[in-house]
Formats: C-alpha cells, structure tokens, sequence
C-alpha cells in the first residue's frame, strides 16, 4: 500500500542511506520512491528533481559534519575528541563525502571542526601560526589517515604479502616485531596511536 505522510526529511534519510549503501549511481527517484513505499510524484513534490535531491543531500552532510562537539576535561582530550570524531564521520560516509567534495564545499565542511580545534588550542594556549599549523596537522592527519584506508580497502591481493615478507629473518632480532607486521593492521589502533603521538606534540604538558 503507498503510504500518504511523508516528510523532507524521510526523503532525505532513505537517500543519504542508499547512497551510503550503494553509491550515487544507484540513487533514482523511483528506487527511492520503492524504499520508502510512495509514488515518484511524491518524491518530486518533496525535493524535486533528482539534482535538487542531490544538492540537498550535500547541504545535509555539511551540516552532519557541523555536529562535532569536543568532550574530555583537558584541551589535549578535547582535540584528540574532535579529531576521533570527524574521523569517525569521515569513515561513516564515503560516498556522501565524495559529493560534497565535487560540488566545491569540501573546505566549508571542514570549518566546523577546525573551529572546535581553534577553540581548544586557544584554551591551552596556543595562538597566531603555531595554531593554524595545529589546526592543519590534525586535520591531514586524519584526512590521510582515512584516504590511505580507503587506499588498502580497494588495492589488489598483494603477492608477496606482508606476512609473507615479514618473516623473523627480516626482523633481524626483534621476530616479535615481526610477528606484529605480519598480522592484519588495525586502523582504528594506529590511528589512536597516531594522533595521540601528534597532539603531544602539538601540546606538550
């Protein structure tokens, strides 16, 4: 049975998820109309055209990516906060964080975050150029951090692995060294170790 009460924001909702699910390509007005148990004319009233739902999904991940609030009871914690948590929706929306970066927002998107960054560094008392330059570290890092994911998320089987490389013998003396190398990396570790390496650095006790 089609249903009658729809809202904007459903409409939104189930195309930020197939989107999400299935990239952009797999966004259609009838699809989406199928997801949510509507008719197409539905959709168009809501959104209009295909284009305009697209740009409003953009302008609707902006602001998702404008929601980050620092937590933690010290600056350092609190920009470790921030950074963990644009990571975080970085990750979540790959695809939806492709679009926005077509449509030439992606530097308003940022802005957000690097406020709340400003904010903490001013706190612990950072300022002028070595702030921007704090603001900018954090943020490559995790920017880069989620494209070299990406990277290996969609590379080929690799021959020789690294397991197969790092045996003890390429370890020298350390083979619990190697043993580490050999198994599967943990993003999410390395980031932590990472940007908690970073931020000491940035604000030293």
């Amino acid at each position: 049975m089609t249903r009658t009460a729809l809202t904007g924001e459903e409409v939104l909702a189930a195309a930020a998820r197939l989107v999400r699910e299935h990239g952009p390509a797999a966004l259609t007005m009838r699809r989406l109309a199928t997801e949510l148990g509507t008719a197409v004319t539905s959709i168009y009233w809501h959104v209009g055209n295909r284009e305009s739902l697209l740009d409003a999904l953009v302008e609707r991940t902006v602001r998702e990516m404008g929601e980050i609030r620092p937590t933690g009871r010290t600056p350092r914690a609190r920009v470790v906060s921030v950074a963990r948590a644009l990571y975080a929706a970085l990750r979540e929306r790959p695809q939806l964080i492709a679009m926005v970066h077509e449509r030439g927002l992606t530097e308003r998107m940022f802005l957000p975050a690097q406020q709340a960054l400003v904010h903490e560094l001013h706190a612990a008392g950072l300022r002028g150029r070595p702030a921007a330059e704090a603001v900018r570290a954090v943020q490559f890092q995790v920017v880069g951090f989620v494209l070299v994911e990406r990277a290996r998320e969609r590379s080929p089987a690799q021959h020789p692995s690294e397991g197969e490389l790092w045996d003890s013998p390429a370890a020298g003396h350390d083979p619990a060294l190697a043993r580490a190398l050999a198994a599967p990396a943990d993003p999410e570790r390395l980031f932590t170790v990472a940007l908690e390496a970073l931020v000491a650095s940035l604000l030293p006790d």
